[in-house]
């Protein structure tokens, strides 16, 4: 999230309960949305352990919430079309829980990346190198072929420690055109 789709997480989310994101940082509970991204936990007993204190709140509300809130970034789309119109072979690693087919259902990600590497579907999170790997030799490339692009730091530099080209996307489709270019990836925006 947050690379190619807008994350809930930090506006929608809290603005849901009526809270900043610090005060819901502070009440929901510590390892329950990872969990639930490794399928550890179901969508049920996830929303019920979203609290650590347990409260009870409208959870088909904000399942709701959650799944309209999704949105491209803007400029990627365009991006991702241009990529995918010149064959850049294009594969999430991305953590995330089954809520990623909300985000196929309403942006049709598919059509430019393939969702090869969820975490709940491989039970690999990163960024754990097991993750960064599971996805290179699934795709029978070396770590060194690979261009990995995340909006966290610690992401693209635990992809660098095995050997990737590890791109920080901070927000700038532009920037990351000329990023991609400068990796040798011919980008006309």
């Amino acid at each position: 999230m947050d690379t190619l789709v807008h994350d809930p997480f930090r506006d929608a989310m809290p603005a849901f309960f009526g809270m900043t994101l610090n005060e819901l940082l502070k009440e929901k509970h510590p390892t329950a949305w990872s969990r639930f991204e490794t399928c550890e936990l179901s969508e049920v007993t996830f929303l019920s352990e979203f609290f650590k204190d347990g409260r009870n709140y409208d959870k088909e509300g904000f399942k709701d919430c959650v799944r309209s809130a999704y949105r491209w970034i803007d400029g990627m789309e365009p991006l991702l079309r241009i990529l995918r119109d010149t064959d850049v072979c294009m594969h999430t690693l991305s953590n995330y829980p089954e809520w990623y087919l909300w985000i196929e259902e309403k942006l049709g990600l598919s059509r430019y990346v393939s969702w090869s590497f969820v975490s709940c579907r491989t039970a690999l999170r990163k960024p754990d190198p097991a993750a960064y790997r599971h996805a290179a030799q699934s795709l029978a490339c070396k770590p060194s072929e690979c261009i990995f692009i995340d909006d966290r730091i610690t992401n693209c530099d635990a992809a660098r420690a095995l050997g990737m080209l590890g791109i920080h996307f901070t927000g700038n489709v532009e920037l990351l055109g000329l990023e991609l270019e400068a990796a040798g990836i011919a980008i006309r925006l």
